[in-house]
């Protein structure tokens, strides 16, 4: 075991943490990151490819989510093609615009104003971008739960 690989791996593990709430970082790839990265200071002892396959299969996972979470929150809340495409265009604008705080209120306000553009009321825009705000927030909840099981993992693969 190297103690830099690991206080790297655990550096990168933290970072993609934070990425998870904080979206300017990549949450799950900087974990996986992190696993290479000790990977290469100790001769990746113990960590097989079959590990990396499931750890890869996770970072996928977490990009799927990423998707399908926020279309549930939109469709799940009456929402319509436009406010899907609001919001997509919400978080890559609001994104580069406000910084992090843009990639929470980008979709909530792209939602809106889709489906305010098509003259749904202004009650059913609200609720849309509800929707995504509370898709966008129960996905990365769930990343949050799968980015800590790839570390448990890690931890328990290289500590056995």
């Amino acid at each position: 075991m190297s103690i830099i690989g690991l206080i790297l791996a655990v550096i990168f593990f933290t970072a993609g943490l934070a990425g998870t709430i904080l979206p300017v970082l990549p949450g799950a790839p900087l974990i996986l990151l992190g696993m290479i990265v000790y990977g290469l200071f100790t001769g990746f002892a113990g960590l097989t490819w079959g590990f990396f396959l499931g750890q890869a299969a996770a970072v996928a996972l977490t990009f799927f989510i990423d998707y399908f979470t926020s279309v549930w929150g939109v469709r799940r809340y009456g929402g319509s093609k436009a406010a899907l495409w609001g919001s997509v265009a919400g978080l890559i604008c609001g994104g580069l615009v406000l910084g992090p705080p843009g990639i929470i209120l980008g979709p909530f306000l792209g939602a809106f104003t889709g489906e305010f553009f098509i003259k749904r009321s202004f009650r059913q825009a609200l609720r849309t971008g509800a929707g995504s705000l509370i898709g966008l927030l129960g996905g990365a909840a769930i990343k949050l739960m799968i980015e800590l099981l790839m570390i448990a993992w890690f931890f328990i693969v290289i500590f056995n």
